[in-house]
């Protein structure tokens, strides 16, 4: 049987902008973000569900919900 690929919602933050303050850690329901050395927000696309709850978390509007292919 063939593997058939399909779009999955994913999160992604711009760590260029990101303020690292910590809101989209907390809340993510599935811990699938972290602050990475007190610099920056990287989410962990494993974990992550694209639910977006850490876009309207985040008050420096870093994270991006984007569309990839798994």
């Amino acid at each position: 049987m063939e593997n058939k690929k399909r779009p999955a919602k994913k999160a992604f933050a711009d760590i260029n902008l990101c303020v690292s303050c910590g809101c989209c850690v907390k809340a993510c329901p599935k811990n699938a973000i972290s602050v990475f050395k007190g610099a920056y927000a990287v989410v962990n696309s494993d974990l992550c569900v694209g639910c977006g709850i850490c876009k309207k978390a985040c008050p420096a509007s870093v994270i991006e919900i984007k569309e990839v292919w798994t």
